[in-house]
């Protein structure tokens, strides 16, 4: 079972890794190159669209590895009644937060590249996408804490 715990464990880190790095990326270069007109439409379109799909599958196994992780290393009594396990519950916070800010911040990129239009989209998405970079450094710090 060991080995089983170790793949899980390691599977988690890596995608939380790259999800959450994705999302500053977009965050951080994509939005302003959009904001600025250096991108078109049909390349942030497929940028993002690739984005959000890889997002949801990240967001899928992370809920599976979590669950898994949490329903191997905690109780109920040590999630709701310790200090790792308010991390943990803050991180699933974090986790559904953030989830929800990256779709409706891709949503309204993908709204607008459909009507052939890049900077009014991306000055829309980017308030969900600073706060969704708020919740992905959040995560990270904590899982850091809980290593």
């Amino acid at each position: 079972m060991a080995i089983v715990d170790t793949a899980v464990n390691a599977i988690h880190l890596l995608v939380a890794g790259l999800w959450a790095g994705s999302v500053l990326f977009v965050a951080g270069g994509l939005l302003p190159a959009a904001r600025d007109g250096d991108l078109g439409a049909t390349v942030l379109g497929g940028l993002i669209g690739r984005f959000r799909w890889g997002s949801r599958i990240a967001s899928v196994v992370l809920l599976f590895t979590g669950g898994h992780l949490a329903g191997t290393r905690y109780t109920a009594e040590t999630l709701l009644g310790s200090t790792r396990g308010y991390l943990v519950v803050a991180m699933v916070v974090l986790w559904f937060a953030m989830t929800g800010l990256v779709e409706v911040g891709s949503g309204r990129l993908l709204d607008g590249v459909d009507e052939r239009k890049v900077r009014a989209p991306a000055r829309a998405a980017k308030p969900f996408f600073a706060a969704a970079t708020v919740a992905a450094v959040g995560l990270l710090v904590i899982g850091g804490i809980l290593l």
